[in-house]
């Protein structure tokens, strides 16, 4: 039988917490200390008898049967909840990493562990576990990891969106090609579509409102009719197209706005796509499986090359009360004000929550092995009564199911993208406006989901805590510990951005 742990840092510290609770227990037996709370027994229940009147009939054999009961589960707790009995056998997890990243969470392979039986003595000291804490450790694994596999898998979103934003146009001569392409092409042509007003859908208006629309290139009187104002080598003088331009020695002729843009590999459009990095491309595209290809690097570019672009959520991304309905100057100004300050305050708030999530799993198991240490202790002071077993077993419980609720906490903060944006594809999508810039253009309601995320990584783990009590289960402030324990972490975290920003200076 084996015991599994999630990582080498729980299967140490589970080793060590059961070594000290075998000693403890150990000196227990060796004193008789652990004999006191059967006197504690038969005192509590004789006192009880005599307060109860003399209207019980005979307060011997009442004493005396209560008495009996109370020893038999006190003797039941301590074989099966105090008695070292089973040999710890541990094992560490192996994860699946690949399958992880899909998920974003960590997916254990079917059957391969590490660190299997790498040790189970510790300074020549070998640990024993009583059944029931046997029981209880395998059962709460299998329930936490039960619950982490029912999260669906997800695509990380947040790291694509951040993967766009950091694409630029790294060559400057093809960076003064587009601003070019926008002089002689988009802006003519954005001009003559205004005066013309023509009657447009909202798939066309969205489409116009960047340098690659199809309605421009597939309309006549637009991107056929308008050219390039200079010579562009790549397409050799055409005295038929070409007729009234200027003539030079390189040769370079003048392109239609249509050719310059979209000619095979030489075009505009060719030349941005290959500033993407092609593997963010496939990932945006196995997505986004409701878009073709073309959709897809259309969408990228356009993040590329338009610094501003429509607002792309028509209706409500997010619910709040903040302002007034129809929003007054003040409201505007006070918005302004807090979005400032939330980039701000992210420069230090991000860095300390990202240590603080890699410090609450140490912490947790640090917490696991305190318990193992106290459980002696605690039924001894419980006198071995029921109350106390199931009092422990639900706090123990409690914190292996912790993990379950780290994993949840991160599966949305990377895929909470996925629902606000991609969810219900085709006519019934929330955002009319899609394109794979996710959000970038609202990035300040994103940045507030991602001050509240960050946080709920402490407030899921204390909320469940909250629900055991509901049902009885006083477990207590027994998580404040996660956030103790990382606090100092998280402001040594946060320091970093000051640092970095001085040494800038």
């Amino acid at each position: 039988m084996t015991l599994y742990t999630t990582d080498y840092l729980e299967y140490y510290l589970t080793l060590v917490g059961w070594v000290i609770n075998n000693g403890i227990w150990n000196i227990l037996v060796a004193s008789g200390v652990f004999a006191l709370p059967f006197v504690a027994i038969v005192i509590h229940e004789w006192l009880r008898a005599r307060a109860e009147g003399a209207d019980e009939g005979n307060k011997g054999v009442l004493s005396s049967m209560r008495i009996e009961n109370r020893v038999w589960v006190a003797i039941l707790v301590i074989m099966f909840a105090g008695i070292p009995f089973i040999p710890v056998d541990l094992s560490t997890i192996r994860f699946d990493t690949t399958r992880s990243a899909q998920c974003q969470v960590n997916v254990p392979q079917p059957a391969d562990t590490g660190w299997s039986n790498a040790y189970t003595t510790l300074n020549n000291q070998s640990a024993l576990v009583p059944v029931w804490w046997f029981f209880m450790h395998a059962i709460s694994k299998a329930i936490t990891g039960a619950a982490v596999a029912a999260i669906p898998c997800g695509t990380d979103l947040r790291q694509m969106r951040m993967d766009v934003d950091a694409t630029r146009i790294s060559d400057p001569v093809l960076a003064q090609e587009v601003a070019d392409f926008v002089h002689d092409c988009y802006g003519p042509s954005r001009a003559k579509l205004f005066m013309n007003r023509p009657t447009l859908s909202d798939d066309q208006m969205n489409d116009v409102t960047w340098i690659g629309s199809s309605y421009f290139q597939s309309t006549s009187g637009f991107y056929d009719t308008y050219h390039s104002s200079t010579p562009r080598t790549a397409w050799p003088y055409d005295a038929t197209r070409d007729a009234g331009l200027a003539q030079v020695d390189s040769g370079g002729g003048y392109p239609t706005c249509r050719q310059w843009w979209s000619d095979g590999g030489s075009g505009l459009r060719a030349r941005l796509l290959a500033q993407v990095d092609p593997d963010l491309l496939s990932r945006i595209g196995h997505w986004a499986g409701f878009l073709s290809q073309n959709e897809v690097n259309d969408s990228v570019i356009r993040a590329v090359v338009s610094p501003s672009q429509q607002k792309m959520n028509q209706g409500a991304v997010y619910t709040d009360y903040g302002g007034q309905i129809e929003k007054t100057l003040p409201n505007i100004v006070t918005r302004g004000a807090g979005d400032l300050g939330m980039t701000v305050g992210s420069l230090g708030f991000f860095p300390a929550m990202d240590v603080v999530r890699q410090a609450l799993p140490m912490v947790l198991s640090l917490l696991k092995m305190a318990l193992v240490i106290c459980i002696p202790l605690v039924l001894l002071f419980g006198t071995y009564e029921l109350k106390a077993l199931v009092a422990v077993s639900c706090v123990e419980f409690a914190l292996f199911f912790v993990d379950f609720w780290f994993q949840l906490a991160r599966w949305l903060d990377s895929t909470i993208l996925d629902a606000l944006y991609g969810w219900g594809f085709g006519a019934n999508r929330p955002h009319t406006n899609f394109d794979p810039l996710i959000g970038l253009n609202n990035a300040f309601g994103d940045m507030l989901l991602n001050f509240v995320m960050a946080t709920m990584f402490i407030v899921l783990p204390g909320f469940w805590v909250t629900a055991l009590a509901w049902a009885g289960v006083r477990a207590g402030n027994v998580l404040q510990g996660l956030s103790e324990g990382t606090k100092s972490a998280g402001q040594a975290g946060s320091k970093g951005t000051g640092m970095v920003i001085r040494s800038a200076k």
